[in-house]
Formats: C-alpha cells, sequence, structure tokens
C-alpha cells in the first residue's frame, strides 16, 4: 500500500517507435488528475517521468520525442512502470533497445511484483505486455493485450492466464490493456483508485470519453463486432436495432427495415455479419443490459429497457450467452470500493 503523502512516479518507458497515443493518452489522464487535486486544494498525487535508451526517440508517427531520461538505476520511490505498445512492424524483431529495456525492466521489477504490498507497479499497454512477458514480469498472473497480438503473448509467457476480449485486467502490481483507448480506461481505473471515484469521473468529462468501461468490460464491443462489412441493408437494419433495442421486433420488422425479404435478410447477416438478425438483437440487448446493471439498475429496470419481456428472458439469455446471472453482475458492481 502506497502512503497517501507520498508521490507516485508514473515512468514511461519509451521504446524507439512506441505509440504515440499510448504515451499521450495515459499521461493526459494523470495530468489532469494533479489539476483536479489541485482545484480542490490537495497535493499532486503522481510524477510524470520519461525514461528509454535514448535522450530523442522517434515515435509511431514520425514526430520525435526529446528530453527522455537515461533508465534509472534504481526505483527509489513507489514507481507505477508503463510499458506502451509499438506498431506491428517493430514487433517482429527483438532490437538492442527492446533487449536492454527487458533487462532493466527484469533487473528493477523482477522480484518487486512478486512481493506483498509492493509499491511499484507494473502497467503494460496494448503490446507492452509483450514487452512484460520478454522481462518475466508475468508468471502465472492474468493478463491481456490488444486482440490480434493474444497468440503472441501466450507464446512469450506460457504460464501466464491471458484473457480474450476484455478492456484491461489488473492482477496485483501487474495491470495490462488491450489497447490505445483501453490504456486511457485503464488510467482512468487507477486513478479512481488512488484519487477516488468523483475525480476520475471528472478527469473522463475533461477528456470526454463518453463511456469509461471498467475490468468486466470486453475489448470488442458487441455494438462494433459484427460490423465489420460493407453491406448497406445490413448496416441499415443494425442501426435501427442499436437505436431501439427495446422495441418489438421480429424477422417481417426486421425484414421491413431493410427493405428485404425475411430469406434474403437472413442471407445477407448470415454472410456479412456472420450471425443472424435474432442473434445480433440478442447480443445488443444482452449489453444494453449489462451496461444498465453497471450504472446501478435492477434486473427487472435492466430487462425492460434493454427490450426483454420478463426477468427470466434475460436470465436465459444472460446464461447462454456468459454463465452465470445478471445478478452476478449486480452483486460484483456493489462488491467494488466506493
Amino acid at each position: 500500500m502506497i502512503a497517501r503523502a507520498q508521490l507516485i512516479d508514473v515512468l514511461f518507458v519509451i521504446a524507439p517507435h512506441s505509440l504515440l497515443l499510448d504515451i499521450a493518452g495515459p499521461a493526459e489522464a494523470f495530468r489532469l488528475a494533479n489539476l483536479h487535486r489541485a482545484a480542490r486544494g490537495q497535493p499532486p498525487r503522481v510524477r510524470l517521468r520519461f525514461a528509454g535508451p535514448g535522450a530523442t526517440l522517434p515515435t509511431s508517427v514520425g514526430l520525435s520525442i526529446t528530453g527522455v531520461e537515461p533508465l534509472p538505476e534504481r526505483l527509489a520511490s513507489p514507481t507505477w512502470v508503463v510499458l506502451v505498445g509499438q506498431p506491428t512492424a517493430q514487433l517482429a524483431q527483438v532490437t538492442p533497445a527492446i533487449a536492454a529495456i527487458a533487462r532493466w525492466l527484469r533487473l528493477q521489477l523482477g522480484a518487486a511484483v512478486n512481493t506483498p504490498g509492493t509499491p511499484q507497479r507494473v502497467v503494460a499497454i496494448c503490446s507492452g505486455a509483450l514487452l512484460a512477458a520478454r522481462a518475466g514480469l508475468l508468471g502465472a498472473r492474468r493478463c491481456t493485450t490488444h486482440h490480434e497480438l493474444l497468440s503472441h503473448l501466450r507464446a512469450l509467457a506460457p504460464r501466464a492466464q491471458v484473457i480474450d476480449n476484455r478492456v484491461f485486467v489488473v492482477d496485483g502490481a501487474v495491470a495490462s490493456s488491450a489497447g490505445i483507448t483501453a490504456g486511457i480506461d485503464l488510467a482512468l481505473h487507477l486513478i479512481a483508485e488512488e484519487c477516488g471515484e468523483a475525480l476520475a469521473a471528472s478527469v473522463a468529462e475533461d477528456m470526454v470519453v463518453y463511456l469509461r468501461r471498467s475490468q468486466r468490460d470486453p475489448e470488442l464491443s458487441p455494438f462494433l463486432i459484427h460490423r465489420r462489412h460493407l453491406h448497406a441493408v445490413v448496416h441499415r437494419v443494425q442501426d435501427a436495432i442499436v437505436a431501439k433495442p427495446e422495441r418489438d421486433w421480429d424477422m417481417p420488422s426486421l425484414a421491413a427495415v431493410g427493405h428485404a425479404t425475411e430469406r434474403h435478410l437472413l442471407r445477407l447477416f448470415t454472410d456479412h455479419a456472420g450471425v443472424s438478425p435474432l442473434q445480433y438483437l440478442r447480443l445488443i440487448r444482452l449489453e444494453r443490459a449489462r451496461q444498465s446493471l453497471e450504472c446501478g439498475a435492477s434486473v427487472s429496470r435492466a430487462a425492460e429497457v434493454a427490450g426483454f419481456r420478463s426477468d427470466l428472458q434475460l436470465r436465459r439469455a444472460w446464461s447462454r450467452q456468459w454463465g452465470g446471472s445478471p445478478r452476478d453482475a449486480a452483486r460484483a458492481r456493489l462488491s467494488q470500493p466506493a
């Protein structure tokens, strides 16, 4: 546990060609957290630092970062070491810079992350989890990374419990996120733990984060996962479902929206979205119900706003899709610290 009077160093480890948004997104969240604390008459909680194998390093967009400090010889104060991602092209080979960073991580954090009550923490964003794996920091922990890199992470950390389709995962002193925007979600989660939910909500509002996601949220949103196609009819029907999932939809009404026969609409959905129209409707309703429960709605209210005819229908759909019941999600929300 870090004493509240102690300043936390948030140390971004910058490798050549790091993803600029992996750095700027979380860093801005932490900066705003200090700003909101100052407005409340409180001292800063974190100190931003940036270190790497060179004083000037190129980023993923070609813009270079200067003034990068050397990797410190030791972590003298409570430190969250943030490992940011790199583009896929840079992940194919272990450069001398990456090898040097991995050695530094192993030396500085190899024992610390396994020490109970350690003030040190690893925060891996996107493919930063691969760097944590190369340094041997993951062990048998739960972790995640970008969905395209899950198999790569499993190969590098065979003992780790790599979790698919999750925005971020926190397991003790190691936290990992799925991608660029998920890094902001993880930063907001850490800010909430240290500075309170109200302040984290203010930071999210400043950053115009439309929906702040939690550890339980999937990486791949049901609102997007079946929309990687170009068919206008299918998109039109999907738009109608997302706009009003509570409507009493059936195949005839969906076919009318798409100006197609029921049989033709079913074939189009299967070919282009990979699911049937009614399966897509069920997924959207489940996600709406889950979001309602996250916001404190009762199971009955969540079922109503999502378009399920009864609590029982919601429970059955929930069990088929995820196992357990909606009440499990409600209990998990209530068990979270205030």
